[in-house]
C-alpha cells in the first residue's frame, strides 16, 4: 500500500470541490445555509518563519440552540489528575522490508503477547503499523518506560521486534493516498476460537463508499484476512481511523454484543465537526461476514452533524459542533478507559492553537468561497507552500468524554452531537519535541492510543521525535 510520504499526510488538501463542499451546510428547515467563512489574509511575507494569525469565522444562520447535557458524576469520570506519566521508550530497527520512521497512526494492544518478557510491571506486546509509505504492521515488545528530564531519547529502553511487518490486509486495500488506519485486539467473542486483529484503512479523499473494515489473525506470517466490510450507510470520512475496544460490562448494559468502537475525524467539515464514533461488532454478522457485506449492527455514539444519504460529507451547522472545534483538528487515536469505579473515552491528537485558516503554512489564505472571478493568491516558496487548514500553533492534548453521555445517544436519549468533552489535558509536557517544524514535514505530534485495562496503562505514540524521524512510545497510568 504505496502513498506520499507520511510527512505530506493531511496537507494536500485543496481542490476545487473541497471548497464548494466547505461551504454547504444544512439549517435544520429543510433549507440548504451557506457556512459562510471569513478569511482576512495578514501582511506575512512568505519567508516568515514564524505562523500569522488570520481569522476564520463560521456564521451559520437558524442556528439551533444545542440543551445543556445532565450533570455529570465527578466521582465515577476518570480526571486529567487521574493521568499519571511514566515515561517513554524507542522503537526498534526495520524488519519485514519496512521501519518506524514516519510511523505511529495505528496501534493495539495484547494482553498475551510476549510471554517470555520480563515480569517488570509492562507485561504483554503492541501491534503498530510502521512507516506511512508501507502500512504494514509489526509485534514488538513493551519495555520499561523511562522519564528522560532532557528528552535525550538515547535514555530511553528500546522494544524489540517480536513478529516483523507484514501485510495483514493481504493487499485488499491497494494504493492509498495519504491513509488512514485503526487496529484494536479483541479477545474471540461468539463462535470464536481465538482472538483478532480488527483493522481498518482509508484515505484522505473518499468520494465513493468503500469497505473499510476487516480481521486478521495474530500470526502475521499467516493472517488468513477476513473482510472488507461497509459498515452501516455510513460515509467513509466518519468511520475508518481510530479503532478500539469497548468494555463488556459497558457493552452488555447498554449497546448489547457491541464491542469495537471505531470512528474518524477529518480536518475541514466533511467528517463533521469533532469526532465521530460508532459501536459494531461484526462477529455477529458472520464469523466472518461474507467480503463485501454491509454491516447492519451498528449504533452511532457521537456523531457531529447529519449523515446525507449518497453524500461522502457530512452536513453541519453550527450548533452541533464540539466546543473549541477548529478545521485544522487532528483527532488520531482513541481509547475507553476504565480504572476502578471510574471511566472515560478519550480521543488522543493535536489540537489547533489560536486563529485558524484554509491556505499556506506562512499565513497566506486560499479562497473558499468558489467563485471563480476571486483572486488566487501565488504559491508560497518552501517550506510554506503546502496548502490545507493551518492555525496559528499546536498542541497535543487529550480530550476526555463521559460514557454515560455516549450511552444516552446509543439510547436516542440525546442526540449524536450532544455529548462535549469534560476535561483536557496537555501533553506537550511529555513530549520530546513538540510544536512546527515546516522544514522536516512535522505538523503533527501524536498520532495513535492503546490501553492495557487490566493494569491501567495508556501508550500514546509521538511522530517523529527519534532519530530518523522515528516514533516515540509514552506511558501513563490511569488511577482509579
Amino acid at each position: 500500500m504505496w502513498k506520499q510520504p507520511g510527512f505530506w499526510r493531511r496537507s494536500i488538501l485543496g481542490c476545487g470541490l473541497t471548497l464548494w463542499l466547505i461551504g454547504c451546510s444544512s439549517s435544520g428547515n429543510g433549507k440548504d445555509t451557506a457556512v459562510q467563512i471569513t478569511l482576512e489574509a495578514p501582511a506575512v511575507a512568505p519567508d516568515t518563519p514564524s505562523l500569522p494569525t488570520p481569522t476564520a469565522t463560521a456564521v451559520p444562520t437558524n442556528t439551533p440552540t444545542r440543551p445543556a447535557p445532565p450533570p455529570a458524576n465527578p466521582a465515577q469520570l476518570i480526571q486529567p489528575e487521574d493521568v499519571a506519566y511514566l515515561g517513554a521508550f524507542r522503537l526498534p530497527a526495520g524488519s519485514g522490508g519496512s521501519s518506524w520512521e514516519y510511523s505511529g497512526y495505528a496501534m493495539t494492544y495484547y494482553p498475551d503477547g510476549d510471554p517470555a518478557g520480563p515480569d517488570d510491571g509492562f507485561p504483554g506486546s503492541l501491534f503498530a503499523v510502521g512507516h506511512d509509505h508501507h502500512q504494514l504492521v509489526s509485534e514488538i515488545s513493551i519495555p520499561a518506560p523511562i522519564i528522560s528530564e532532557s528528552k535525550n531519547p538515547a535514555e530511553l529502553n528500546a522494544a524489540v521486534t517480536l513478529q516483523p511487518f507484514a501485510d495483514i490486509t493481504d493487499g485488499r486495500f491497494g494504493y492509498l493516498e495519504i491513509p488512514r488506519a485503526g487496529l484494536a485486539y479483541l479477545p474471540p467473542q461468539s463462535g470464536q476460537t481465538g482472538g483478532k486483529l480488527h483493522f481498518t484503512w482509508g484515505q484522505h479523499f473518499q468520494f465513493e463508499r468503500e469497505p473499510s473494515h476487516g480481521w486478521s489473525e495474530l500470526d502475521l506470517s499467516n493472517p488468513q484476512t477476513a473482510g472488507l466490510w461497509f459498515v452501516g450507510d455510513y460515509t467513509n470520512y466518519v468511520l475508518n481511523d481510530y479503532l478500539f475496544e469497548i468494555p463488556a460490562e459497558w457493552a452488555n448494559a447498554r449497546a448489547p454484543g457491541l464491542r469495537l468502537a471505531t470512528g474518524r475525524f477529518r480536518d475541514g467539515l466533511w467528517s463533521g465537526l469533532g469526532p465521530a464514533l460508532f459501536a459494531f461488532s461484526p462477529w455477529t454478522e458472520g464469523n466472518p461476514p461474507a467480503p463485501g457485506s454491509r454491516l447492519e449492527n451498528v449504533t452511532p455514539l457521537l456523531l457531529y452533524g447529519r449523515p446525507l444519504p449518497g453524500n461522502p460529507e457530512i452536513d453541519v451547522s453550527a450548533g452541533h459542533q464540539m466546543d473549541a472545534f477548529a478545521e485544522p483538528d487532528e483527532w488520531s487515536g482513541g481509547a475507553w478507559l476504565t480504572a476502578g469505579s471510574k471511566s472515560a473515552v478519550i480521543f488522543v491528537g493535536t489540537k489547533a492553537v489560536g486563529e485558524s485558516w484554509y491556505g499556506f503554512a506562512n499565513g497566506v489564505v486560499y479562497p473558499t468561497s468558489g467563485d471563480p472571478d476571486e483572486e488566487y493568491p501565488e504559491i508560497p516558496p518552501w517550506p510554506y507552500d503546502d496548502r490545507g487548514w493551518w492555525s496559528a500553533g499546536i498542541e497535543a492534548q487529550i480530550i476526555f468524554y463521559n460514557p454515560d453521555d455516549l450511552a444516552a445517544v446509543a439510547r436516542s436519549d440525546m442526540a449524536t452531537w450532544e455529548p462535549q468533552p469534560y476535561a483536557v489535558l496537555s501533553l506537550d509536557q511529555f513530549l520530546f519535541d513538540p510544536g512546527f517544524d515546516l522544514e522536516r514535514g512535522k505538523r503533527y505530534l501524536v498520532g495513535a492510543a492503546a490501553f492495557d485495562r487490566e493494569n491501567g496503562l495508556l501508550y500514546i505514540m509521538e511522530r517523529m521525535a527519534d532519530e530518523d524521524e522515528k516514533s516515540l512510545v509514552h506511558l501513563f497510568r490511569i488511577n482509579g
